[in-house]
């Protein structure tokens, strides 16, 4: 399975992130988590949320209020949206396959070669 965030990489304050993972030799309709995490130097790994294969949602609860991960079968894409982003968004985000929810590992699974997204004015 291969796997290819993008979106921009520049995202001002207040606004809404919005990143597509396209994913290649494999469908989002099978069996697995397609999730999203993202990396800090300072905070680590963090887990976003994920899209079942039957198109349940599951998000971490910190991000909740402003995570929304959709899916496109036909394009075999899914979404992120991340509104009201503030600095603290400012991360390298990861979309993958997972096998378990939430994701406290990448060394699991497979993952995209990640996109930085930076929010600033």
């Amino acid at each position: 399975v291969q796997l290819q965030e993008s979106g921009p990489g520049l995202v001002q304050p207040s606004q809404t992130l919005s990143l597509t993972c396209t994913v290649s030799r494999a469908s989002i309709t099978t069996d697995y988590y397609w999730s999203w995490i993202r990396q800090t130097p300072g905070k680590g790994l963090e887990w976003v949320g994920a899209i079942g294969y039957v198109g349940s949602v599951y998000y971490n609860p910190s991000l909740k209020r402003r995570a929304s991960i959709s899916r496109d079968t036909s394009k075999n894409q899914f979404t992120l949206h991340l509104t009201s982003v503030t600095p603290e968004d400012t991360a390298v985000y990861y979309c993958g396959r997972a096998t378990q929810r939430p994701v406290t590992t990448t060394s699991r699974g497979y993952w995209g070669q990640g996109t930085q997204v930076t929010v600033s004015s």
